[in-house]
């Protein structure tokens, strides 16, 4: 029984590995991971999208541009808060990606920013993307729906305040 127990924990174990490199994506120097985005209500009009790229270069990258079928338009976007009021800005010049570093887009901060979405996105599905970097080139991106709502990649309740926006 107890090589029944640890043989299914070792393929479990496995099965979640390979799901994590399953969402990791490389060009260049950069490595993308952590893609997710939210799923939208019904009729919603704009959805935000959210990835980590770590730079492993030596040199600067930038990311300028994002394109989707999912939407009339993609954006590249920031949020902040600023005196309790929320603002949302499109980054013309795009997203800086220094060297050696690793550049998180999440809610609350920089993101992707669908408009005129096609369709809502439904949780469990995926949302393809992609993005376009000044030196690494096209990288075409599955983006994981989480559930409405969600501040994680996992759904939700992860973040423990770090990333409280809200202006209470």
């Amino acid at each position: 029984m107890k090589i029944f127990k640890s043989v299914a924990v070792a393929t479990a174990l496995t099965l979640v590995s390979l799901s994590a490199l399953a969402n990791d994506y490389t060009a260049g120097d950069l490595t993308i991971s952590q893609a997710w985005t939210r799923a939208t209500p019904p009729k919603a009009k704009a959805g935000g999208g959210f990835v980590a790229i770590r730079n492993s270069g030596t040199e600067d990258d930038r990311l300028v541009a994002a394109s989707s079928d999912v939407a009339a338009k993609v954006e590249l976007h920031e949020m902040t808060v600023t005196d309790g009021v929320m603002k949302m800005r499109h980054l013309e010049d795009g997203i800086s990606v220094p060297a050696g570093e690793t550049v998180a887009l999440k809610p609350g901060g920089l993101h992707i920013m669908f408009m005129g979405l096609n369709q809502s996105f439904e949780e469990g599905n995926t949302v393809p993307v992609v993005l376009t970097f000044e030196k690494a080139g096209d990288v075409a991106v599955e983006l994981p729906v989480a559930k409405m709502g969600a501040k994680s990649p996992a759904g939700g309740a992860m973040d423990h305040g770090k990333m409280n926006h809200s202006s209470n």
